[in-house]
């Protein structure tokens, strides 16, 4: 069993940056793969971005490649989304989610977060 919980939502302006966290506690946080998943208001789930166990390999929806930067640190058990050059279309509720493959589809996470709602305004 993983829990997950994200953290760093918020109201920002913009062109402005967050950085939203994701803590795990549980089992051997470090042998799965993390992604980030976005819900906007009346919209799907969408996938963000996702990272390798190692951190050594990270993949990027189109809509934030060069904006949003994964990383995540084992030692901490914690994952990070770094969203720069935010914009309104990014408004959604974030979500961190947990996987044993490589995947950027929901269907192939294990674990879930609850979730941390970012709105940007314009």
């Amino acid at each position: 069993q993983v829990q997950l919980e994200e953290s760093g939502g918020g109201l920002v302006q913009a062109g402005g940056s967050l950085r939203l966290s994701c803590a795990a506690s549980g089992q051997a946080f470090s042998s799965y793969v993390m992604d980030w998943f976005r819900q906007a208001p009346g919209k799907e789930r969408d996938f963000v971005a996702l990272i390798s166990r190692n951190g050594l390999i990270t993949r990027y929806a189109d809509s934030v490649k060069g904006r949003f930067t994964i990383s995540r640190d084992n030692a901490k058990n914690t994952i990070y989304l770094q969203m720069n050059s935010l914009k309104p279309e990014d408004t959604a509720v974030y979500y961190c989610a947990a996987g044993r493959l490589l995947s950027n589809r929901g269907e192939a996470m294990n674990y879930w977060g609850k979730g941390t709602l970012v709105t940007v305004s314009s």
